[in-house]
């Protein structure tokens, strides 16, 4: 008996250890989130020959490069954009219809991140400022707080409090976004009331007033901007503060401190100075090194002021660009040094794109302009002619009228026949392609992907009634001939770059349609969490590596 006692007990051992533990789950040591504001797909390639070996090209060569990845839903703007690359969902979903929009119901102008309730930190004004409150649903980044019990950490940062506050989800740790009437990198009460000491530290260093002062000169000498870029000093751009002409080099030597402030964000320098306060960040927390996967969601907003100002054919776009090839080698190498070329996991998208100047496209024989409605002179004229009632239309924002809802019950009016007079008005003006009546979008007949891109982004708490589509080339830009926008369905302002690189991730690419909303599902697969709980997109199943 004792020999069978002893015989149990090795067995009850030996089949113990048999039984494999629970493995950890594999993860990167930080994940890396980083948004260029309006890039265009298509600069990956127009400025190729003079990137460096070590910025994009390392990650075109390296990385896994999503080629026809495209943003889903209208307006393609900033907010919609960040909010749906760590939601993975659409503004009819999770919430942000534009940068701006006007609330149906109160009839208020709302800015995407407003929060009454909460203030800058160590701001003695104690004016209203910015949190992620408007956000409907999670972001990625929310999910990966929640997947470890809250002990992943999350930041965001950029020169654009919306391109840091989205990103970051209700539940990151902070946001720090650029405030130009002090020159410093600034957060709300919404997060921890006191500043940090890397950050006070970071401030008092006055690194942006550094940067601004060293002026914009061309990185190479002017002959070598020829190839693709138009000469400088025309009449598609608008030049700084100051300036006679808008044409190299920008000297800011002169402007007071509160301007030299405001230039920053419309200089390359902006986008060092991001990458700067980014990796303060990841030092000053020790993001990425105590254990849990932590997350830098990082933006660079000074592109789309450039792009704002000048257009695609500028030099001074180009000559961005290259300067941010060489601030992407700089990074990937302290990501390197940092982490390891193992321990972190990147990807580089883009918010949305950008048209070229219009007038430069007709002065090339090809059809484009610019729109521009006076909401009060012009269509709530013809209204008040047609039905004796005044201000009906509360205002014209991200393409889409908003109606006076208000007025309804105060004035008896048909909404219906309202709806038919303006869309009857917009549809005979010749650069408008479409006119959609959001609350019935079925009656208008209209191809795709423009149909599912207005209903995606048709958010109707926050959404015009009526959707116009303009014809290609042609965009609403406040009347201005200079530089450019978007906010529109075509290519140029919706096909964006995607590319993944480092843990996990293979070499190669993909020519296969994409959506922006894949990118936060792609990464839920890659960390192995749930999906934000307003997903609708789908793994990027080249991108996820199998059998580890």
């Amino acid at each position: 008996m004792k020999r069978y006692g002893l015989f149990i007990i090795l067995l009850i051992v030996g089949l113990a250890a048999c039984v494999q533990q629970p493995a950890v789950v594999k993860r990167p040591k930080i994940v890396i989130g980083l948004v260029i504001d309006q890039m265009r797909w298509d600069y990956l390639y127009r400025f190729y020959s003079l990137y460096g070996e070590d910025g994009f090209k390392r990650l075109m060569r390296d990385g896994y490069n999503c080629q026809n990845t495209m943003v889903n839903y209208l307006p393609a703007n900033t907010a919609p954009g960040h909010s749906c690359i760590y939601t993975g969902s659409v503004p009819s979903i999770h919430g942000i219809a534009g940068n701006n929009w006007i609330d149906n119901q109160s009839g208020k102008n709302v800015y995407c991140v407003d929060d009454a309730s909460v203030h800058l930190v160590g701001d003695d004004s104690k004016a209203p400022s910015m949190s992620p409150s408007t956000l409907h649903t999670t972001t990625i980044t929310d999910e990966l707080r929640l997947a470890t019990n809250l002990r992943s950490r999350v930041y965001g940062v950029a020169i654009k409090d919306r391109g840091s506050i989205l990103p970051g989800g209700h539940l990151a740790n902070a946001a720090y976004w650029y405030n130009d009437k002090t020159g410093n990198f600034t957060t709300s009460t919404y997060y921890p009331n006191q500043n940090p000491a890397w950050l006070q530290a970071f401030n008092k260093r006055r690194v942006g007033d550094s940067l601004v002062k060293q002026n914009w000169k061309l990185l190479y000498d002017p002959k070598v901007y020829a190839a693709q870029s138009t000469t400088d000093a025309n009449q598609y751009e608008k030049g700084f503060k100051g300036e006679k002409s808008p044409e190299f080099p920008h000297v800011f030597d002169t402007l007071s401190d509160s301007d030299r402030y405001s230039v920053l964000k419309s200089i390359p320098a902006g986008n060092s100075y991001s990458i700067m306060m980014a990796k303060a960040c990841m030092d000053g927390e020790q993001l990425g090194l105590q254990g849990e996967t932590d997350f830098m969601a990082l933006s660079l907003s000074s592109t789309d002021y450039v792009g704002h100002q000048y257009a695609p054919n500028s030099m001074e776009m180009e000559d961005t660009y290259l300067r941010l090839d060489q601030d992407i080698a700089e990074l990937l190498r302290y990501l390197d040094a940092k982490y390891g070329r193992d321990g972190y996991l990147m990807f580089l998208t883009a918010d949305h794109g950008g048209a070229h100047n219009a007038t430069f496209l007709a002065d090339k024989d090809i059809p484009a302009g610019v729109l521009y409605i006076n909401t009060t002179n012009d269509l709530n004229a013809y209204l008040k002619e047609q039905f004796g009632i005044d201000s009906i239309v509360d205002g014209i924002l991200n393409y889409q009228v908003f109606l006076n809802n208000a007025l309804t019950g105060n004035v008896k009016y048909d909404r219906e026949k309202v709806k038919q007079s303006i869309m009857q008005w917009l549809s005979k003006r010749a650069e408008v392609a479409y006119v959609i009546d959001m609350e019935n979008p079925d009656k208008t007949p209209l191809p795709e992907p423009i149909k599912s891109m207005a209903v995606n982004g048709y958010n109707k708490a926050r959404s015009g009634a009526i959707q116009m589509v303009l014809n290609p080339g042609w965009y609403d830009n406040g009347g201005k001939t200079t530089g450019m926008t978007h906010g529109s369905w075509n290519p140029y302002d919706t096909h964006i770059p995607l590319i993944w690189y480092g843990w996990h991730i293979p070499k190669g690419e993909t020519n296969n349609v994409l959506n922006m909303t894949d990118i936060s599902a792609t990464l839920a697969a890659l960390l192995h969490i749930q999906m934000p709980n307003g997903c609708i997109g789908k793994p990027i199943t080249e991108v996820i590596k199998t059998g580890w």
